[in-house]
C-alpha cells in the first residue's frame, strides 16, 4: 500500500453521512407545498371519478339548497308584506256631534305631524252618498229617518311608518275628546310576522339538521376513501409520515366535496327562482303590483359558500379522526 493511500480521510468525509439542519423559511414553503399538492391531489381524485363525485355533491347540494330556497322564499315575502305596509291609512270616527268646522281644524292639526302624507274629510253626507253609490242600497238608505254614519277623517301615512309608529298614533288619536274610534287595518300584518318568524325558526331547525346529514354525508364518504387507501396509509405511515401529514388530503378531499355542494345548491336555488319568476310576476300583475321575486346577494352566496365549505371540512375531519387512528403499522 502507497503512502498516498494511507494518508488520513478529510474530517468530513470521516464522518459520514450527516443530517442537514432545515431553516425555519425551508420549513415553512415545504409546509405550504404540501398544502397545495394535497388539494391538488384531493381535487384530482373527484375528477377521476365524476359519477360518484357528482352524485355525493348532489346530495350534499340539495341539503343546502332547500333551507336556502325557504330562506329566499321568507325573506321575499316579508318584502311584500313591507311593500302592503307601505302605505298605511287610518279612519279616524269622529263622535256624531262633530260639526264639520271642528272636524276641519282638527284636520288641519293632525296632518302636521311627521307621520301623515295628507288628509281628507267625509262628511256625513258625503259618506252616505259613496256608501250608497258602491252598494246598491239606494232604495232601502233612502228610507231611513237620519244618517247613521258619523263624520270621517281619513288619514294617509308615509311609507316609512312602522307598526309600532302605526299603533303609537292610533293610540294618540283614540285619546282625543272629538275622537270616537280609530281603526287601521293591520291585524293581518301582525299576523303575517308572526307566522314569518315562525318560518324563519323552522328555517334555522330544518337548517341544522340538513347541516347534521351533510357532515353525515362527508364522513361517509370520508370513511369509504380512507379504507380504500389504507394501504397508502400504512406505508406513508411506516415512513414515518405523521398523522397531520396523511390527515391533510382527506380534509382537503371534504372541503372540495363541500365547496363543490354550494356550488350545486346556488344553481339550484337560482333555478327555483327562475321557474318562479315568471308566474310570480304574472300573479302581481294580476293585482296590479310589479312585485318580483328577489334572489340571493353576493354576500348570500358567499355566505353559502363559506358554510358548505366548512361543513364539508369537519365532516372530514370527523371522520379522519376517528378512523386514521386505527390504522397503525405493526
Amino acid at each position: 500500500m502507497s503512502q498516498e493511500s494511507q494518508k488520513p480521510l478529510p474530517d468530513a468525509l470521516s464522518r459520514g453521512a450527516s443530517l442537514k439542519q432545515l431553516s425555519l423559511i425551508n420549513l415553512w414553503r415545504s409546509y405550504c407545498r404540501h398544502h397545495v399538492s394535497s388539494a391538488h391531489d384531493s381535487l384530482r381524485r373527484l375528477l377521476v371519478q365524476p359519477l360518484s363525485s357528482l352524485m355525493t355533491c348532489l346530495v350534499i347540494a340539495i341539503a343546502l339548497a332547500l333551507p336556502q330556497v325557504l330562506s329566499v322564499a321568507v325573506s321575499n315575502i316579508d318584502q311584500l308584506g313591507q311593500g302592503w305596509q307601505g302605505r298605511p291609512s287610518l279612519s279616524v270616527y269622529l263622535h256624531q256631534q262633530v260639526k264639520e268646522p271642528v272636524a276641519q281644524r282638527l284636520l288641519s292639526e293632525i296632518e302636521k305631524r311627521e307621520l301623515i302624507i295628507e288628509g281628507r274629510f267625509i262628511s256625513p253626507e258625503q259618506a252616505l252618498e259613496e256608501f250608497e253609490e258602491h252598494s246598491g242600497f239606494a232604495d232601502v238608505l233612502g228610507k231611513l229617518e237620519r244618517n247613521p254614519l258619523p263624520p270621517l277623517l281619513q288619514l294617509s301615512l308615509a311609507e316609512e311608518a312602522s307598526l309600532e309608529q302605526v299603533q303609537a298614533l292610533q293610540a294618540d288619536l283614540q285619546a282625543r275628546g272629538e275622537v270616537d274610534q280609530v281603526d287601521v287595518d293591520l291585524q293581518w300584518l301582525q299576523r303575517l310576522q308572526q307566522i314569518l318568524a315562525l318560518g324563519k325558526t323552522l328555517i334555522w331547525i330544518l337548517a341544522g339538521l340538513l347541516a347534521l346529514g351533510v357532515l353525515l354525508i362527508v364522513g361517509n364518504t370520508i370513511r369509504l376513501a380512507i379504507a380504500a387507501r389504507k394501504e397508502e396509509i400504512l406505508v406513508t405511515k411506516t415512513l414515518g409520515g405523521t398523522n397531520a401529514f396523511v390527515r391533510r388530503p382527506f380534509l382537503y378531499t371534504g372541503f372540495w366535496y363541500g365547496l363543490l355542494g354550494g356550488l350545486l345548491a346556488l344553481l339550484l336555488t337560482e333555478m327555483c327562482l327562475f321557474a318562479l319568476s315568471g308566474p310570480v310576476a304574472k300573479l302581481a300583475g294580476s293585482y296590479g303590483s310589479s312585485f318580483r321575486l328577489i334572489g340571493l346577494n353576493w354576500f348570500d352566496a358567499g355566505f353559502l359558500f363559506l358554510v358548505s365549505s366548512v361543513l364539508g371540512w369537519l365532516g372530514a375531519a370527523l371522520a379522519v379522526g376517528r378512523h386514521l387512528a386505527a390504522i397503525e403499522p405493526k
